[in-house]
């Protein structure tokens, strides 16, 4: 989200890059609106990226971006022309890469959104592209949008039900595109939390049974299937999703973000990248938890001017713990009078409880009665009594 970067420089960039290609991310998509000054993070962003081998392409925020005229396909334009050739530029398919969040209505002047698109993006001298939009229509109507390359689908990034994720999303995208590039979302959460007042956006979407761990899976499960995987987000803070360091400028979301630090995730998100890349799962080195939930009660009241959250029931007052061990261990999750106790294997291992009442969350690894990781997170206390309808998750590894 480039909109959330004001007060950016190019250090800046050059922390996240680095942060990023250490968990072998391999771009970012670089979420653009109409604001003048976001063409200058965008700069900043390709100056931090240079000599690296990380990837940028631009991602069209067509919620934010006019369309109706041919005039409003210019500043598009402008944008492909000065980073066609820069090498720090995501290629796919041998082609420049560019993509849009919406735009599915866009004429730029023409007929239809096709002929607007093809006029928009396609016609500019000797630039072809690979055009990866979100476009929010069916996918058995992707047949007549011959101007797409393929299609990110961003709502497979999470259920849109209250069910546990599935493939089925994926599967229509991948039907409906008859062979041209599938861009699977993934993401570990979202709460978004604005009221009448600003942005009129309360809901969440359900995250629950591991779901970080559980999109993950189905995607490598469906590898074949699949060009490309986009992070939903790196530092989208309104909507609880980053991935990314508390480090920008956030829109007004400092109620439900500040203290809740979503970069525990960043290694287990890496161990399912490895695998999606290869085919196989890397080498567990040394044990690890990872371990994150809300941190009050869905059905408890709070003093709040905002009401809870639409879909609030969809979630459980669940800890969810994975365990990454290098061999046979004793774990134990426990908060006050809840507990888990299993022994596991090598590998992955998933655990979770549902506290009773206000505790610390705390998760042991032991080996012939001592204990070789003891992961107590100072922030991590489930609280009975919410101060607020904050429904992000606390996040934390060992």
């Amino acid at each position: 989200m480039v909109g959330n970067t004001y007060h950016y420089g190019v250090d800046d960039w050059k922390k996240d890059i680095v942060l990023a290609m250490g968990h072998e991310i391999d771009a970012f998509a670089l979420n653009v609106g109409r604001e003048d000054w976001q063409r200058e993070r965008v700069q900043d962003a390709f100056t931090a990226a240079a000599g690296t081998d990380f990837r940028l392409f631009i991602s069209l925020d067509m919620t934010s971006i006019p369309c109706a005229s041919p005039a409003d396909a210019e500043p598009l334009k402008q944008y492909i022309r000065e980073y066609y050739h820069h090498p720090n530029q995501f290629r796919y398919n041998g082609l420049p890469m560019i993509s849009t969040f919406s735009g599915e209505g866009c004429l730029f002047g023409t007929e239809n959104p096709n002929q607007g698109w093809m006029s928009a993006i396609k016609g500019i001298g000797d630039m072809p592209l690979t055009f990866i939009p979100s476009f929010f229509v069916d996918p058995a109507k992707f047949g007549e949008f011959t101007v797409m390359n393929g299609a990110f689908s961003w709502n497979s990034g999470w259920p849109m039900d209250n069910i546990p994720a599935d493939f089925e999303m994926d599967e229509q995208y991948i039907r409906g595109l008859g062979g041209r590039t599938y861009m699977a979302a993934m993401s570990a959460w979202f709460f978004t939390h604005y009221g009448p007042d600003t942005w009129n956006k309360n809901w969440i979407f359900r995250t629950e049974d591991w779901h970080l761990c559980r999109r993950w899976e189905l995607l490598i499960q469906n590898r074949e299937k699949i060009g490309i995987v986009e992070i939903v987000t790196w530092n989208d803070y309104g909507e609880s999703h980053y991935i990314g360091p508390i480090a920008g400028d956030q829109p007004m979301s400092q109620a439900w973000v500040d203290g809740f630090d979503h970069q525990g995730w960043l290694p287990l998100i890496q161990y399912y990248i490895h695998a999606f890349k290869t085919g196989e799962y890397p080498a567990i080195v040394k044990d690890q938890v990872f371990m994150w939930g809300r941190l009050y009660p869905a059905g408890a009241d709070a003093s709040d001017h905002v009401p809870k959250p639409k879909n609030w029931g969809w979630t459980e007052d669940n800890i969810y713990v994975v365990v990454l061990l290098t061999g046979q261990a004793d774990v134990m999750l426990k908060c006050g009078p809840t507990k888990q106790e299993v022994t596991l294997g090598p590998g992955l291992s998933k655990l979770k409880i549902r506290p009773i009442e206000t505790c610390q969350a705390t998760v042991t690894i032991s080996r012939l009665g001592v204990i070789v990781v003891d992961h107590s997170p100072p922030g991590y206390r489930f609280t009975t009594g919410p101060p607020s309808y904050n429904f992000n998750a606390f996040v934390s590894s060992s």
